[in-house]
């Protein structure tokens, strides 16, 4: 059954807000802290979620000019996401802080009273609770690149079944961005919830399977984490295949992280 918008707004206000609380008291020092990302200080992090949540606005209110500016990135690519990012972290911390409460603020009132229509996007164009979805998906991954910065475990909640569904959900995209010809048939994931319940996604009777701790298969589809550092079980070699390529994001396949890199 489909989740209410108005439930994963809230769980997106949530999950900002436990990022904001890890990042509001630091100083100097620590916002100048890189992170796993190569290039990325906790700075850029908190300011690529302001930029990328301020295109989100444009997508849904002006969708000529978010329009050309997918036009000018297929024919000028170059860093056009890390730019957004350097541009923001040459701010100070305040600045970067309350610009990313105001980008927040607005997303949340443009979801809330977008009409129920597919809006175009980085990658597949998706509804507005989908895109509410994304940003959870998205603040999550990049919390967790702060965190590891920082030397903080941050306790799993459920919220993460949004991103979890969305890792499942994107299965043929991550395909597709590699230029490779998705599985015919659908998959069935199960996955252990922080609270010691199942999430389950596809078929009961699939013969692609994977199995393992909630947490773990996030990680996995936002890169944060290798394969190799993770408790997934696969069953199946598509679904052996998939492990080795999913992703959850829009754009290009990522290098994500080195085996044992945290631990």
């Amino acid at each position: 059954m489909a989740i209410e918008r108005g439930v994963v707004l809230a769980d997106l206000r949530a999950e900002s807000a436990e990022l904001e609380h890890i990042v509001a008291g630091l100083d100097p020092a620590g916002w100048a802290r890189d992170t796993p990302a190569a290039g990325w200080t906790v700075a850029h992090q908190i300011a690529h979620l302001a930029w990328t949540e301020e295109k989100l606005v444009m997508a849904v209110t002006d969708p000529p000019a978010f329009a050309a500016e997918l036009r000018m990135l297929a024919t000028e690519p170059g860093s056009y996401v890390d730019d957004g990012a350097a541009a923001g972290a040459k701010e100070p911390p305040e600045r970067i802080l309350e610009r990313w409460r105001g980008t927040r603020a607005a997303v949340q009132q443009v979801l809330a009273e977008a009409p129920e229509q597919k809006v175009v996007w980085y990658g597949p164009a998706m509804l507005p609770t989908s895109l509410a979805t994304a940003r959870i998906m998205e603040t999550w991954a990049h919390g967790q690149d702060v965190a590891d910065a920082l030397g903080i475990t941050r306790p799993p909640t459920a919220r993460l079944r949004h991103v979890a569904h969305l890792g499942y959900r994107a299965r043929d995209f991550a395909y597709s961005v590699r230029g490779l010809t998705p599985p015919a048939e659908a998959f069935r994931v199960e996955l252990t919830g922080p609270d010691g319940d199942t999430w389950a996604f596809g078929p009961a009777d699939a013969a692609q399977r994977v199995t393992g701790p909630a947490l773990d298969f996030c990680q996995l589809t936002t890169q944060r984490r290798h394969r190799a550092d993770l408790a997934l079980v696969a069953t199946g070699p598509d679904a052996e295949q998939w492990l080795e390529i999913a992703q959850s994001f829009a754009g290009p396949s990522g290098e994500g992280r080195a085996p044992g890199q945290f631990g």
